[in-house]
């Protein structure tokens, strides 16, 4: 059987972890799955080490892997503090960033274009993973650089969850060529409240990301 990355393992788990296979509080057998992906135990853990730093899965020594769904209380303040830190990372950014930098955003933002047209919510979400983090390094400030990668990967399963409702690709695609422009004039007040817009997660759509999770919890 052929081998899978635990790159490639973590996506899989992560959606069987969305669409109900494995619901809040399940133990993970890491024999019984090293045996469905045809892998050895090493990248096994490797993958749900990666599940762990996204909080989907909660490690315990000596009793194993959990599920671990955040509550919605939880989820909404992360989407906040990631929404804010992305402004920073905007707002300084159309100050201090270079034309050539500007070129790989527009770039990045090109791919995600592709991956949208192709409806190619996995590719979508690579890209655009891409596309924030050069914002991230170009604010120039490598501690919020840091730490907005990091909130970035705890928030990763719900981010890419949000790219599966319908019409959300087209939408993601319209607020980017907005952070695009304001960057690209170096306006810093609109590509903060530009980004800021871009992530945070309220109304419908936080309903709609609940709604998902409530599902898969039933």
């Amino acid at each position: 059987m052929e081998q899978r990355s635990a790159v490639n393992i973590a996506n899989s788990l992560e959606k069987m972890i969305f669409d109900g296979t494995f619901a809040d509080g399940d133990r993970l057998d890491e024999v019984r799955l090293a045996e469905q992906f045809g892998v050895s135990r090493t990248p096994l853990r490797e993958a749900l080490q990666r599940l762990e730093s996204s909080g989907l899965v909660t490690l315990i020594p000596r009793r194993g892997a959990f599920v671990r769904q955040p509550g919605p209380l939880e989820l909404l303040e992360m989407f906040e503090v990631m929404a804010e830190l992305e402004a920073v990372c905007a707002r300084l950014a159309a100050r201090r960033m270079s034309n050539e930098a500007l070129e790989e955003l527009r770039e990045a933002n090109r791919r995600c274009q592709a991956a949208s047209d192709a409806q190619d919510t996995d590719l979508y979400y690579a890209e655009n993973a891409r596309f924030h983090a050069t914002i991230y390094r170009e604010s120039g400030n490598s501690f919020l650089e840091q730490e907005s990668l990091k909130l970035h990967k705890r928030l990763r399963p719900f981010r890419r969850q949000q790219l599966r409702f319908r019409g959300r690709l087209k939408q993601s695609m319209s607020e980017h060529e907005i952070i695009v422009a304001a960057l690209a004039e170096g306006d810093s007040v609109a590509a903060a409240n530009a980004l800021r817009n871009h992530v945070a997660v309220q109304g419908e759509r936080f309903q709609s990301l609940m709604a998902s999770l409530k599902a898969v919890a039933s």
